[in-house]
């Protein structure tokens, strides 16, 4: 019951983040700036994008509740935080204000912090650390072509 609450309040909480990032971002993939940008050829199509962050969101949520109950630390809790600023903020530089030099430091800060979620915590979620996969494999990705769109505009 204890991890239910929990993952049922990470759940709002990382979904929260998706929602307010979608709002931050304009007009964002559907935008007449985006559609024109050069984008790598390893792009996926649009649906994938939200189907792989309810995925994420879904696992993150897991993982979190798992690491919350194993460790209630302050420090977890401001690197979740700072984990959230940066994923909704990353939406708003990148599509609103079309700063993509200043997305691609967003995005590879939030990669440092969940790659440091994984290593951090490893040894006590041992194969539960699993759940934050997801995230990092995506992140290594949205780097990659946040990288492709700077480069190649």
């Amino acid at each position: 019951m204890k991890f239910l609450k929990t993952f049922i309040v990470f759940l709002i909480i990382n979904f929260g983040a998706l929602g307010i990032g979608s709002w931050l971002m304009a007009e964002g993939p559907q935008g007449n700036w985006y559609l024109t940008l050069e984008k790598a050829p390893w792009t996926p199509d649009g649906w994938v994008f939200g189907a792989a962050w309810t995925t994420i969101m879904i696992c993150f949520s897991i993982y979190m509740s798992f690491l919350y109950l194993k460790r209630p630390t302050q420090k977890i809790i401001v690197l979740f935080a700072i984990q959230f600023i940066l994923n909704v903020s990353w939406n708003f530089i990148f599509f609103h204000q079309k700063l993509v030099d200043i997305a691609l430091i967003d995005i590879v800060l939030l990669t440092i912090i969940v790659t440091a979620f994984l290593f951090t915590y490893v040894k006590d979620l041992k194969a539960k650390s699993l759940f934050i996969l997801p995230y990092l494999i995506w992140l290594c990705i949205a780097t990659s072509l946040n990288l492709y769109i700077l480069l190649y505009n």
